[in-house]
């Protein structure tokens, strides 16, 4: 058992994949949060598959991924507008036509015969190939994200419960969506080196989801999503290792679990309290 514990943590590989996406954790905690109780959980999704033609146009032309990925970013968000301003368009409809138009090119680009054969990290990351750039980087955005989440947290807990009374104490809603609309992209354009393009938001919004079902205060929400994403981390890379599975899949199927088991546990809790009150009756 205990080899079976310790095994994983003698490769140097596995140690950086765990730190990775234990930073990753820390803006799940903070960010994903806010994301979740504003609503922008679609955005997350739409923002990560948007830029995969920038990935795919990275990797042909031999530019980092980094590049790519902010330029498919700034693309996506310009599309967004233009087709938004089309009559009889709602934002939602603008959205999903841009991202899926998007997600169809970058699909076609990755089929050109001069694509470099790992596509597939590009969709599904490769977790266990982080560099110490991508730490680092990871470690950097992680600081900024709670430096500033710190900052406007009265004015996000006044905006976030209560958008009608916050207009009313003269605080805007719209430049500190824009925010965290900012810090979101930052967040993806990070998180996709370890988990791709597709997995990415499992990361971002899994945890906080699982928080928002379990918690009902924000600092106990923040730090819950914090925890399910390590334990998530953890248990996907475990699983990785000896069942010899992709990471990223299995942190993210680790994750969906994690948030399975914790609607359960609130649906059994909300049965056990109709039963007590039933029975008092």
């Amino acid at each position: 058992m205990i080899a079976w514990l310790t095994d994983p943590l003698t490769h140097g590989i596995v140690v950086r994949a765990m730190l990775e996406l234990t930073l990753l954790g820390v803006v799940s905690g903070g960010l994903g949060c806010w994301i979740v109780l504003s609503g922008m959980s679609y955005s997350a999704e739409s923002l990560a598959h948007g830029m995969l033609p920038g990935l795919v146009g990275a990797a042909l032309l031999g530019v980092p991924l980094l590049v790519g990925g902010a330029v498919g970013l700034v693309i996506a968000a310009l599309s967004i507008v233009v087709v938004a301003r089309v009559p009889r368009l709602d934002s939602d409809v603008a959205v999903s036509v841009v991202v899926t138009a998007l997600l169809g090119l970058g699909v076609l680009m990755g089929l050109s015969p001069r694509t470099p054969a790992g596509l597939g990290e590009i969709l599904f990351g490769d977790v266990l190939g982080v560099s110490d750039l991508d730490i680092r980087l990871a470690a950097g955005l992680g600081a900024a994200i709670v430096v500033v989440l710190a900052v406007l947290h009265p004015t996000l807990m006044a905006i976030g419960f209560d958008r009608a009374g916050a207009r009313a104490l003269g605080r805007r809603p719209a430049p500190f969506d824009a925010v965290l609309a900012v810090l979101l992209a930052g967040a993806t354009l990070v998180a996709v080196q370890a988990l791709g393009n597709l997995l990415v938001v499992a990361m971002l919004v899994g945890p906080a989801a699982t928080a928002r079902v379990l918690c009902d205060r924000m600092a106990a929400m923040m730090l819950t999503a914090t925890l399910v994403a390590f334990a998530g981390s953890v248990a996907g890379l475990y699983l990785s290792y000896h069942a010899s599975v992709a990471a990223g899949a299995s942190v993210t199927a680790a994750i969906l679990t994690l948030y399975g088991l914790a609607l359960l546990w609130r649906a059994a809790t909300a049965l056990r309290g109709r039963r007590t009150a039933a029975a008092h009756a």
